[in-house]
């Protein structure tokens, strides 16, 4: 009886070594494993999230492997990075969206340019406007639309409850003054493949 506690005490002492390791977030802070909230299911979950999102990306173009990162928590994708044009942009989080069990995709990509004060300013004048105008409507569940304005360019991604909210979503981005065009990249819950399993 007495070897079985010390072999437990033992046990427990070696797993605990194990766990003080530390890890650099995508934010660049160091973070406990220790101390990680998700179960290890969880984070097995993520990890497999994370490399299928970077091999597909991957094979869509090896020049991403440096610029563009991925992190996966909690089935929630990040995107970072920097790339050529919006539409790189777009067919990434496209991806992000695909992978199986993504709950949410944030994509923080810059797009690679010169900087433009008066271009910049008038872009952000309109992504305002139109996250104000699908804030205040009802029907808009705001909260899963992300919205980038490039060259007076609307770009939307997310998810809409119904196709009315969608097509709401869509019209609000037309109605704004000085909209060249809108991108819209909204997938409906329906069509979901985690809603399907």
């Amino acid at each position: 009886m007495k070897s079985k506690f010390i072999l437990f005490i033992l046990f427990g002492v070696i797993l605990s070594s194990c766990a003080g390791v530390s890890s650099k977030g995508i934010f660049g802070t160091g973070v406990s494993v220790a101390f990680d909230p998700r179960t290890v299911g969880t984070q097995m979950d993520d990890s497999i999230m994370q490399k299928n999102l970077a091999a597909r990306i991957l094979i869509k173009d090896k020049k991403y492997l440096i610029s563009v990162k991925s992190k996966v928590l909690d089935g929630r994708v990040f995107l970072t990075g920097k790339v050529d044009s919006p539409e790189e942009k777009l067919l990434l989080t496209k991806l992000a969206w695909e992978i199986k069990g993504a709950r949410s995709v944030r994509n923080d990509i810059k797009i690679k340019e010169e900087f433009n004060f008066k271009r910049s300013a008038k872009d952000i004048l309109i992504t305002s406007q139109l996250r104000t105008a699908i804030i205040l409507n009802k029907n808009i569940k705001a909260t899963n639309y992300q919205i980038d304005t490039y060259k007076k360019k609307i770009y939307i991604y997310g998810i809409a409850l119904t196709s009315e909210e969608k097509d709401l979503v869509i019209s609000e981005a037309k109605e704004i003054l000085d909209v060249e065009d809108v991108i819209a990249s909204i997938t409906l819950v329906e069509d979901l493949r985690i809603q399907r399993e």
